[in-house]
């Protein structure tokens, strides 16, 4: 239910749900959510697990973009408000 709601509220259309630019803003709100459930359930490790592993998907996924189409890339942080990746 609440990927159906995320979907029509988002800024992308329902053809658009398997791009990566959708991926990385629908991981990025369930990142959220993450982070406020363990600001009250700061002992939930099943929680943080989870989100461990939606953060490395999502940084995977980045890693991609900024390798595929680096405007889009850029343009997606700055709507998103989240850090770029950081370069070895």
């Amino acid at each position: 239910m609440s990927k159906k709601l995320f979907i029509s509220s988002s800024l992308f259309s329902k053809e658009q749900t398997g791009s990566v630019e959708f991926q990385i803003s629908y991981l990025t709100n369930r990142v959220l959510k993450l982070t406020d459930h363990l600001k009250w359930h700061g002992k939930d490790y099943s929680s943080q697990r989870g989100l461990w592993k939606i953060l490395g998907k999502r940084k995977r996924l980045l890693s991609y973009l900024s390798q595929k189409n680096l405007a889009s890339y850029e343009n997606l942080i700055n709507k998103l408000n989240i850090r770029k990746l950081k370069i070895r």
